[in-house]
C-alpha cells in the first residue's frame, strides 16, 4: 500500500489535484452552500452584525455634528454643505473598515477548528474564501443602507439614485479586493487580535490621509502626494461625483484599476496560503 504524498506545508498532493479537478459548477455549488452556512451563523449570532449596524450611525453623527460646522465653513456651505461632502466619503470608509472583519472572522474559524473541518471535505478550497467575501459584502451593503438612512435624517439630499447605486457598486468592488488582503492576514497571523492590530495600522493612515473627511488642498505637500495615490481618495471622490455631481471618470478608472490590481495579486496569494496552511 503506497503512502500518500504530503507537501512540507501539510497539504497532500492528492488533495491539491482533487481541488483542481472540481468543475466550475461544483465550485459555485460549494460557494453557495458555504454562503448559506455563514448567513445562518449570523442569524444565530445577531451580535456579529453590531459593527455593521452601529458604525455608520456613530461615525455619521460624530463627523456631522462635531466637525461639520468648522469644516463646512471652510467648504463654504456650513454643516449642510459638509453633509453633502462627507456622506459619499463615508461609503468609501465603510468599504474599507468592514473589510477587516473578513480577516478576523477567518482567523477565528482557524483557531476554533472550523477550517480544519472544511479542508477535510471534498470541496474547492477557493470556495471557502469566496463564500467569506460574499457574506462580508452582504454585511457591507447592510451597513451602507443604515448609513444612507442616517444620512437622510441628518439632511443629505439624494440627487441621483442611479449615481447612488453606482457609488455603492464601486465601493463593493473595491471592498471585495481589499478583503483578499485581510483574508491573507487571517491565514498567516496567529489570532484575530493580530489581524485586528495589523488592520488598524493599515486602515488608519489610509482613511485619514485621504479626501474622505476633508478636502486635501490644505494638507502639506508631501501628504497631498500620498492622497493622490490613495485609493480611498479616488473612491471617495468618485462616489462624491456620482452622488452629488462633479468629475467622475478619472477617479472611477483609478479606483477600478486599484481594485483589479489588488485582486489579481492578493486573491491567488490568499488561496495558496489557505491551501498550504499546516
Amino acid at each position: 500500500m503506497s503512502a500518500t504524498t504530503v507537501s512540507p506545508a501539510g497539504l497532500s498532493a492528492a488533495d491539491a489535484k482533487a481541488d483542481g479537478r472540481i468543475p466550475l459548477r461544483g465550485h459555485l455549488r460549494h460557494t453557495g452552500a458555504l454562503v448559506r452556512r455563514n448567513l445562518l451563523w449570523i442569524r444565530q449570532d445577531p451580535e456579529s452584525m453590531f459593527d455593521a449596524l452601529l458604525m455608520p450611525v456613530v461615525f455619521t453623527l460624530l463627523f456631522v455634528y462635531v466637525f461639520g460646522g468648522s469644516i463646512g465653513q471652510a467648504l463654504g456651505g456650513g454643516q449642510d454643505g459638509y453633509v453633502q461632502y462627507v456622506i459619499p466619503g463615508m461609503i468609501a470608509m465603510m468599504s474599507m473598515t468592514l473589510s477587516q472583519g473578513v480577516g478576523t472572522g477567518f482567523s477565528q474559524d482557524f483557531n476554533s477548528g472550523v477550517m480544519d473541518r472544511f479542508r477535510s471535505l471534498p470541496i474547492g478550497r477557493g470556495s471557502v474564501l469566496f463564500a467569506k467575501v460574499s457574506v462580508e459584502l452582504v454585511r457591507m451593503l447592510f451597513a451602507t443602507t443604515v448609513l444612507m438612512i442616517v444620512a437622510v435624517l441628518v439632511g443629505f439630499d439624494i440627487n441621483s439614485w442611479p449615481g447612488l447605486f453606482a457609488a455603492v457598486g464601486l465601493a463593493a468592488v473595491f471592498a471585495s479586493s481589499i478583503m483578499w488582503v485581510f483574508l491573507t492576514l487571517g491565514v498567516i497571523l496567529k489570532n484575530a487580535q493580530s489581524v485586528q492590530a495589523m488592520g488598524f495600522l493599515v486602515l488608519f493612515p489610509l482613511q485619514f490621509g485621504s479626501s474622505i473627511f476633508a478636502p486635501t488642498a490644505s494638507m502639506p505637500g508631501w501628504l497631498q502626494a500620498f492622497t493622490d495615490y490613495n485609493p480611498l481618495s479616488t473612491l471617495a471622490d468618485a462616489a462624491r461625483g456620482l452622488m452629488v455631481g462633479g468629475p467622475v471618470a478619472h477617479d472611477l478608472w483609478v479606483t477600478l484599476g486599484w481594485s483589479v490590481a489588488i485582486t489579481a495579486v492578493m486573491a491567488p496569494v490568499a488561496i495558496h496560503k489557505f491551501r498550504t496552511k499546516s
